[in-house]
C-alpha cells in the first residue's frame, strides 16, 4: 500500500473526524476536513508535506477550524462547486465528479455524492473511501427533507454500494464500517415500504 490513512477523531462536540492521507514514499498528505479540534489532525500530518486540505461537505462542524488549518498547514482548499458559496472567500479551488488527485504515487479518487448537502463528496484512495457525511454504519447521513433522502440514496446506490464488499469506509463521525456490511443494510431497508415523507436522521433498520 502507498497510502497511509490516519484518523484522527472523535473531534469537538459534534465528535467529527478527520483524516490524513499519506503517500508513504514522498511523505506528500492531505488533509479532509476541519472540525474543531483540529490541532490534532495538524499534529497528525506533522513530517508530512501536506499538499492540500479537502472539505467533504459545508457544514459548519467539518470547517469550524479551516483558518487555523489554513494558516498552520500553508495549504491549498478544495471542495466541490455545490458547496462553495459559503466559503468562498477561503476556496483555493473546486473538485467535481471523477477527479483524480495525484499525492506522489498515490490517486485519490472524488466522488460526488449530493443529498446530505449538494456538493458533498467521498474519497476513495485504495481500498478505502472516505465517506464524509453520507455513509455511516447502519444508515445514509442526515437528510433536510425527503427529496435530499432520495437523492442520498441515489449517491450511495449508484456510487458507493458498486464498491468492492471488503472497501472499507470511513465516515465524518463515528465508528467505521465497511461496503459489504451496507449493501446488506440497506438490502433491508429497501425490501420496505416507507412513508413519502421520509427524512431526518433515517437508519436502514428504520
Amino acid at each position: 500500500m502507498a497510502a497511509e490513512l490516519i484518523k484522527v477523531g472523535p473531534l469537538g462536540p459534534y465528535a467529527n473526524n478527520a483524516y490524513v492521507i499519506v503517500d508513504t514514499g514522498t511523505k506528500r498528505s492531505v488533509l479532509v476536513d476541519a472540525p474543531l479540534e483540529s490541532e490534532r489532525a495538524i499534529e497528525a500530518a506533522r513530517g508530512t508535506d501536506v499538499q492540500m486540505i479537502i472539505m467533504t461537505h459545508r457544514h459548519g462542524d467539518h470547517w469550524a477550524n479551516i483558518d487555523l488549518v489554513k494558516e498552520k498547514l500553508a495549504a491549498p482548499v478544495f471542495c466541490h462547486e455545490g458547496d462553495r458559496a459559503p466559503y468562498k472567500a477561503k476556496v483555493f479551488d473546486t473538485l467535481g465528479d471523477h477527479a483524480e488527485i495525484p499525492i506522489g504515487d498515490t490517486r485519490i479518487l472524488v466522488l460526488h455524492t449530493p443529498g446530505h448537502t449538494p456538493g458533498s463528496i467521498c474519497l476513495l484512495v485504495e481500498g478505502v473511501l472516505i465517506s464524509g457525511d453520507t455513509l455511516f454504519p447502519g444508515g445514509p447521513g442526515r437528510s433536510d427533507n425527503p427529496a435530499a433522502l432520495q437523492q442520498m440514496i441515489g449517491s450511495i446506490t449508484t456510487k458507493l454500494l458498486t464498491l468492492p464488499d471488503d472497501t472499507a469506509v470511513y465516515p465524518g463521525h463515528g465508528d467505521n464500517t465497511t461496503i459489504g456490511a451496507s449493501k446488506r443494510e440497506y438490502a433491508a431497508f429497501a425490501a420496505k415500504q416507507h412513508p413519502a415523507d421520509l427524512c431526518g436522521d433515517v437508519t436502514w433498520a428504520g
